[in-house]
C-alpha cells in the first residue's frame, strides 16, 4: 500500500505520481516553493546541522532515503541538503543536548477549520511570548520552540486527554514550515514555561 503524502496537503500520492514525487499536484508544488522563499523557520534551527527527512509515521529518515536516528549526528544533515531530499514526506529537527535549543509539543489544542485555540494552549502561548511557533503536521497541534535546559523529556497528561510534551534532547520534531499566526522567527527563553509546566 503507497502511504506517500504531499508535502503541501497531505493528500495520499496515487500510483499516477512517480516515486520521487513530493506534490501531489502543480498548485500544491508552486505554494510549497513559495513558501520556502518566506520560510519562517528560524537561522538558529537552520544553521545547526541537525535535519533529517521522516516518513507518513513521524519515522526519521537520512537525506538518502535510510534510517536516521535522533542520538547519531552521522544521519543528520544540513538544512538545504534536507529541504532539497525527496526522501520521505516532509523534514526533521534534532534537538541535542550541544545546546539548549528545546520544543514544546501541544496536542489536539487546534481546531484547523476555524484557528481556535484551546484556552490552555493559549495560556501557555502567552506564557511563552514572543517565540517560534509551527502548526504540527496532524494540523490540530503545535510546535513552540524556544530555549531553555531540558535534559529529561516529559510527557504533560491533562485532565481532558490531551497532553503538553517537553523535549529538549534525544528526540527529533516533525517540521511543517507552516508558522502560527504571527509568531517571530526567533527562539526565546522558555525557561520559566518549563518550570510552570514541569513543576
Amino acid at each position: 500500500m503507497n502511504t506517500r503524502k504531499c508535502e503541501r496537503c497531505a493528500e495520499h500520492l496515487g500510483a499516477r505520481h512517480s516515486h520521487r514525487a513530493r506534490f501531489c499536484s502543480t498548485r500544491c508544488r508552486v505554494a510549497a516553493h513559495r513558501a520556502a522563499k518566506n520560510d519562517a523557520t528560524p537561522r538558529e534551527l537552520t544553521t545547526r546541522d541537525r535535519w533529517v527527512r521522516r516518513d507518513a509515521k513521524k519515522v526519521p529518515l537520512t537525506v538518502a532515503g535510510t534510517a536516521a536516528s535522533s542520538t547519531d549526528p552521522r544521519t543528520w544533515s544540513t538544512y538545504k541538503d534536507a529541504v532539497s531530499s525527496t526522501a520521505g514526506v516532509g523534514l526533521g529537527f534534532v534537538l541535542s543536548d550541544e545546546d539548549d535549543v528545546m520544543c514544546l509539543d501541544l496536542d489536539h489544542c487546534l481546531n484547523p477549520l476555524t484557528g481556535q485555540l484551546a484556552p490552555w494552549a493559549a495560556a501557555i502561548l502567552r506564557d511563552a511570548g514572543a517565540t517560534y511557533v509551527e502548526v504540527s503536521p496532524s494540523g490540530d497541534g503545535l510546535h513552540i520552540w524556544g530555549r531553555a535546559h531540558v535534559r529529561q523529556g516529559r510527557r504533560i497528561r491533562r485532565p481532558d486527554g490531551t497532553a503538553v510534551e517537553v523535549y529538549g534532547t534525544g528526540r527529533y520534531i516533525a517540521m511543517t514550515g507552516r508558522r502560527h499566526g504571527s509568531s517571530p522567527s526567533i527562539l526565546a527563553d522558555l525557561s520559566a514555561v518549563v518550570s510552570k509546566l514541569t513543576a
